[in-house]
């Protein structure tokens, strides 16, 4: 099994910036990529920011420019720098890896517990 922690939300008012952290632990031989997705009031989760294994990014065009995810080597641990931040971005943000458990090519797909990110306006 493998267990994200997720830390860093928080209240904001719009224009200001928060740093979100997760770290993965468990089984893992290997990550291939970590995400970050968002659930607002009323809306179906969407995929915010995701980091690949060669140091790839992609954003949601309703982030690019404001926000930023950041890896370490192994991408066991993963921070999303958000600035700018604008009402819409209230969410409960959820950290999602994806990887090998094991030589054998078992895979693993994890979540975090997410965490509460409101900005006022």
């Amino acid at each position: 099994q493998v267990q994200l922690v997720e830390s860093g939300g928080g209240l904001v008012q719009a224009g200001g910036s928060l740093t979100l952290s997760c770290t993965a632990s468990g089984r893992i031989f290997s990550i291939n990529a970590m995400n970050w997705y968002r659930q607002g009031p009323g809306k179906q989760r969407e995929l915010v920011a995701i980091i690949t294994s060669d140091g790839s990014t992609n954003y949601a065009d309703s982030v690019k420019g404001r926000f930023t995810i950041s890896g370490d080597n192994n991408l066991k641990t993963v921070t999303l720098q958000m600035n700018s931040l604008k009402s819409e971005d209230t969410a409960v943000y959820y950290c999602n890896v994806r990887g090998y458990s094991g030589i054998n090519g078992q895979t693993f797909d994890s979540w975090g517990q997410g965490t509460q990110v409101t900005v006022s306006s």
